[in-house]
């Protein structure tokens, strides 16, 4: 692949792959590119199944041999907090990165991709303090086979559960590097990173930022490649658990590479979420909040709401002003301070938009706006928000994950059948209820098979005490929440004979 080299951001060139607490070369490389532009953004070594079994073999000595497992869980705990420390000290270098390999726009790429994520990695600090690895069972009394009565207790003990496969996407690289990382290391795992081929770089960061912390060697180890190296971490019998964010269709094959070795998996899946506007919502508000769930990272989310389910009642009038805002959003570079759509990753997933779109029109849908790459922008990989009408439940468009700036708006005419299209998907990651009426909107999101409901845009974020994942094909297993450490643990019961 061939392009003019532009200017490159601060922490982005490393002489290799992050194994056993050092750089480990490769002679092997791949061109990061810049979405907005397609130019080459850096060179980034590129690693292989001999690097991924390198990393396997580090982490597993590490968990085996070395400190980090055998730490209480408040050592740990500093450890991380000196990573914080490091990590905080680079926030610029993370901005920079996300919007020059990923596309994140400059305008939300510290909130979303510095900020929260720190807060994230203080919640899993906070958590490990807290942490108590021995939890006492209720004593017994139980009849003896000779008489009397046996006097029993006993504990349950929370072990790590040793070396820790991530494997991230490409759309917010250093928040689910972090969102698997953090807890994996606050539980006393080793962890092999392996992040998309489109978004190296905040993952290298990553173990830059460890070897500064002066983290163990081994504790966390990051292998970039393609599937090749996906399938060595997934299958590798020293590996004891993989943890995957991604498509459905890659996270069932994750499943059954993973199932021969029985490992350990959580899967964060896709999603095809509604958002449900009931007659009584206020329409300006949520023609904004539906606006931003369509372009936020370019529509290149799991959890955004992009099946808009409208009473009919006020339909044309929230369709027309959802549209209002969508032509209104500035679309460009995502370095520019003014621009709120930013580009998708590849050139790939704008033709998978254009087929999805396509596809809608010859179904029956209604092109309201969008639908076309911007006027004048002949570089990059921009697609413009898009809003389809008249969509029936049925339709692809309202089942498959688009992962591009496109919205299906789709009439219903009473709670009844809201919730009935909303559930009509393979997917239940996430959505919400927009309405006056709050107890009825509580009571719908009670029958409403997703893994997340908020009423009226809810916390506002993402809450790092609310556990996060999906019904279906939305994957299995949860991340965050008050027990987050706990997935990352086997337990063992001790019962022992008091009297």
């Amino acid at each position: 692949m061939t392009g003019t080299t532009i200017a490159v951001p601060n922490r982005s060139q490393y002489p290799g792959l992050f194994v056993g607490g050092q750089w480990l070369a490769t002679g092997r490389s791949a061109p990061v590119l810049n979405p907005a532009t397609g130019q080459i953004v850096v060179d980034a070594p590129l690693g292989s199944a001999s690097e991924a079994d390198a990393a396997v073999t580090a982490a597993r000595v590490a968990f085996d041999d070395g400190p980090w497992p055998r730490m209480s869980s408040a050592e740990r705990a500093a450890r991380l907090g000196r990573l914080r420390d490091v990590l905080a000290q680079w926030n610029d270098d993370i901005v920079a990165l996300a919007v020059a390999e990923a596309g994140v726009p400059t305008t939300i790429a510290r909130s979303s991709q510095v900020d929260a994520p720190m807060r994230l990695l203080d919640f899993f600090i906070e958590r490990a303090t807290r942490f108590d690895p021995i939890r006492p069972l209720p004593v017994t009394t139980l009849p003896s086979r000779h008489g009397g009565t046996i006097l029993g207790a006993g504990v349950v003990q929370r072990s790590p559960r040793g070396v820790v496969t991530a494997i991230t996407p490409f759309n917010a690289p250093f928040l689910v590097n972090l969102l698997k990382v953090g807890p994996a290391l606050a539980a006393g795992c080793t962890v092999v990173l392996k992040p998309s081929d489109y978004t190296p770089l905040e993952a290298l960061l990553l173990g830059a930022a460890a070897a500064e912390a002066d983290l163990p060697a081994g504790v966390l180890n990051v292998v970039t490649g393609g599937a090749e190296v996906g399938e060595r971490l997934t299958t590798d019998p020293r590996v004891d658990m993989v943890t995957f964010t991604g498509s459905d269709a890659v996270g069932a094959k994750v499943m059954a590479q993973a199932s021969a070795t029985l490992k350990h998996v959580t899967l964060e899946l896709g999603g095809k979420s509604a958002m449900i506007v009931r007659a009584d919502a206020d329409l300006d508000a949520v023609a904004a909040r539906g606006a931003a769930e369509l372009t936020t990272f370019a529509g290149q989310g799991c959890a955004l709401w992009t099946r808009h389910l409208v009473h009919r009642s006020i339909y044309d009038v929230y369709v027309e002003r959802l549209a209002a805002v969508l032509q209104r959003m500035p679309i460009g570079d995502p370095a520019d301070a003014r621009t709120v759509v930013g580009p998708l990753i590849r050139e790939s997933a704008c033709a998978r938009t254009r087929r999805y779109v396509a596809g809608a029109l010859e179904e029956g849908a209604r092109l309201v706006c969008g639908g076309r790459r911007p006027p004048g922008m002949d570089r990059g990989f921009f697609y413009e928000p898009t809003l389809l009408a008249d969509v029936r439940a049925d339709m692809t468009v309202a089942q498959e994950e688009v992962f591009g700036p496109v919205g299906a708006a789709i009439p219903f005419d009473d709670d009844e059948e809201a919730i009935r299209i909303a559930n009509h998907s393979v997917f239940g990651l996430s959505g919400s209820i927009w309405t006056a009426d709050t107890g009825t909107a509580f009571a719908m999101a009670q029958r409403i098979n997703t893994g997340n409901v908020s009423i009226n845009g809810g916390t506002g974020g993402m809450s790092p005490w609310a556990p996060f994942g999906g019904y279906k094909r939305s994957g299995l297993g949860r991340e965050l929440g008050a027990d987050v450490l706990d997935d990352f643990c086997e337990t063992k019961t001790i019962q022992f004979h008091a009297g």
